[in-house]
This record gives C-alpha cells, sequence and structure tokens, in this order.
C-alpha cells in the first residue's frame, strides 16, 4: 500500500485523532540526522490502530504517573521509500546500526512503531541525557548502568528515560538496545509476517 492511499484505511489512525499527545515529526522538518524535509507532501502523521490504542494506554498511565507530562511523538508512519533514503544516507558508515535494513523493514513502515520523548507541564521536552538521532553510546539504555556510573548520565536524566519507557513498556510497546527514544507494538517478525508495509 503507498503513503497516498492510506486515508480512510481501516488499519491506521491519524495522530490527530489521539488525545492528549503533542507531534512533531522530525523527518518532516530538517531537525533529524540528514538535515533535510523527507517527508516532504508525503502525510505520515498516521500509526496502525494498534499502535495508536498503544498510545492511549501511554496517555492514561502518565496522567496518573506523572500529570502534567505527555508524551511528544517524534516519529510514526516512515514509508518504506523513505527507510531506504535513510538506509543509503548511511552507507560506508558504522551508524547503520539505527536504521532497519529496508531489506527486511523497519516496523515504522507498518505504523507499529514510533520515536517520542516527553513533555514537561510548561511544555518543554525533558532531558534525557542525548538528543533524539543522536547515534551515539549515550543514546543506548542497555549501556544506561554503565553511564550512571560514569557520570556522563545523570539520575535525573536517567529517571526521565524511565518514565517514558515505562509509560511505553506498560502499553504494549517493546523498547530497543540501542535508541531510547524508539518503540515497537509487538514482536518485530510477526509484523512483517502479518501486517500490511505502507510504500
Amino acid at each position: 500500500m503507498r503513503c497516498e492511499d492510506i486515508h480512510g484505511h481501516a488499519d491506521f489512525r491519524r495522530l490527530s485523532s489521539i488525545e492528549g499527545i503533542a507531534v512533531d515529526l522530525r523527518y518532516a522538518g530538517t531537525d533529524n540526522f540528514v538535515g533535510r524535509d523527507m517527508y516532504g507532501t508525503l502525510d505520515c502523521a498516521w500509526l496502525h490502530r494498534l499502535a495508536a490504542a498503544g498510545i492511549e494506554r501511554a496517555v492514561a498511565r502518565l496522567a496518573r504517573e506523572a500529570p502534567g507530562h505527555r508524551l511528544l511523538i517524534l516519529d510514526a508512519l516512515r514509508p518504506h521509500r523513505v527507510q531506504v533514503v535513510l538506509w543509503d544516507h548511511l552507507d560506508g558508515t558504522d551508524l547503520r546500526q539505527y536504521v532497519a535494513d529496508p531489506a527486511r523493514g523497519s516496523i515504522h513502515s507498518f505504523g507499529m512503531a514510533l520515536d517520542a520523548t516527553l513533555l514537561d507541564p510548561q511544555g518543554r521536552e525533558l532531558d534525557m541525557g542525548s538528543g533524539f538521532d543522536e547515534m551515539t553510546p549515550m543514546s543506548h539504555p542497555k549501556l544506561e548502568a554503565r553511564h550512571l556510573a560514569e557520570g556522563t548520565l545523570t539520575p535525573a536524566q536517567h529517571a526521565n528515560r524511565l518514565l517514558l519507557r515505562n509509560a511505553l513498556l506498560h502499553s504494549g510497546f517493546n523498547g530497543i538496545d540501542n535508541e531510547w527514544w524508539h518503540f515497537d507494538m509487538l514482536d518485530r517478525e510477526h509484523v512483517r509476517a502479518h501486517f500490511t508495509r505502507v510504500d
């Protein structure tokens, strides 16, 4: 299915239909690792309905655990054609661990993954110790214990990551080892085998 055909498709929901979140799709602007607008005229403000329902659960959990805080969605549906461009941009570097190989397919391209951070009650992004799309070991959840011990990640920054992570993990999402901002809904191989990829 092409991205241009997603409007009105029963399996997908607009991000604007999810109450209690903020949206700033970084690949629809220049604030991303490529440094240019990757979406252009493509409407990528969508998620699969299962992922959207997970976001609603996360919003409810945040309201209980940290009143006034909101999820900020940084990326959601990412068409396969854009994934190819991101992969090619990192050709010849050691950074491809941060971008899914299009030959296998990014879970973003099924609308079953999102990138997110948190806003405080004043609307400011919480300090996570590294930025979105920062392709360094500081972004790796699996290395947080080491970063805490070394003092390169502060307890406050770690607490912010845990607040984001717990809201999403308790709502049906799975995190990954090398990006604090990325979360998948369901098992990746199951999604690739049974869900519709958006091209």
